[in-house]
């Protein structure tokens, strides 16, 4: 049986998320619903066709080829209800306001386009970012993409939000480099009530990775009235020290992904903050060092 997953973004040349120069792989789907999701159109584990007004032309091409008679002439261009995303539209618009986002790729596929950043991993020690979504939703795939990086000693890491089965990705989980673990509402309460599952699986799975010894680090995303509350870094704190962990990796909050919402016609609600200031972020990590945590990140 043929495996693949669907990849809805490939970028090149990032210096964030791991050493050196990567390439970060997006899969799509994902097990919480946070309010301030940066990829809205990762959620979802389905493909969907991406409208970009600013680039529509109305030549109405994509009409003449859609076979379910999907697209319409006002507003979002295309009748989600009754497409296919068989991708016919895409290959007809000249102006490229129409995309697929989340392309099925096997793992030969995504290795091809992997392979093409050989040199700049080789000279600068970096390597592939597995992210999302939630990668983990991809076991199968994703265990055969990171066999075949370790038969080519490219460096692994993969970004989680900790909701995953831990029997099913012990084997996979030995063979990355590394780890980056998000933590973000602490209260197992509001976490449910706010992101849409459970803390339970988080915490059992943070703490696994840490007695197993595995290349974890932890990360936090720092969002307004959720995440930098007093009580809310105590508790990741807490949590850290108790794991023997020394560090954290702080994500800043923009609010650049609301923009998304619309160009995927997107059920997701806007938080409505503001992009998090550097002064900010700077108090939230002073809390941290007062508290014995360090920071990972610049």
């Amino acid at each position: 049986m043929t495996v693949s997953a669907p990849v809805f973004d490939i970028q090149r040349f990032t210096l964030h998320d791991g050493p050196g120069i990567r390439t970060l792989v997006f899969l799509k789907g994902c097990a919480l619903h946070c309010p301030w999701c940066q990829n809205p159109e990762s959620q979802d584990h389905r493909p969907v066709i991406a409208f970009y007004r600013e680039r529509c032309v109305e030549r109405f091409d994509c009409r003449g080829v859609c076979p379910e008679d999907a697209i319409r002439s006002e507003g979002f261009r295309v009748d989600q209800g009754k497409c296919t995303v068989c991708g016919l539209c895409v290959e007809a618009c000249a102006s490229g306001a129409l995309r697929l986002v989340g392309e099925a790729h096997t793992p030969e596929e995504l290795m091809e386009k992997v392979r093409a950043d050989l040199p700049y991993y080789e000279s600068s020690g970096g390597g592939v970012t597995f992210t999302g979504g939630e990668p983990t939703l991809h076991p199968h795939f994703l265990g055969r993409v990171i066999e075949m990086c370790a038969a080519e000693s490219i460096h692994t890491n993969l970004e989680t939000a900790g909701v995953f089965s831990l029997e099913k990705w012990a084997e996979i989980l030995e063979k990355l480099d590394l780890i980056y673990f998000d933590l973000k509402i602490m209260d197992a309460e509001q976490h449910e009530r706010e992101l849409g599952a459970s803390f339970d699986t988080i915490q059992k799975n943070a703490t696994a990775l840490v007695e197993l010894g595995l290349p974890v680090e932890f990360r936090m995303p720092v969002i307004p009235d959720y995440t930098d509350t007093q009580d809310n870094i105590e508790r990741v704190a807490a949590f850290l020290r108790k794991l023997g962990q020394t560090g954290i990796h702080l994500l800043a909050y923009h609010n650049m992904g609301e923009a998304k919402i619309d160009i995927i016609s997107g059920a997701q609600p806007r938080l409505g903050r503001a992009r998090l200031s550097d002064e900010r972020l700077a108090e939230v990590r002073d809390e941290f060092r007062r508290r014995g945590i360090e920071i990972l990140n610049p």
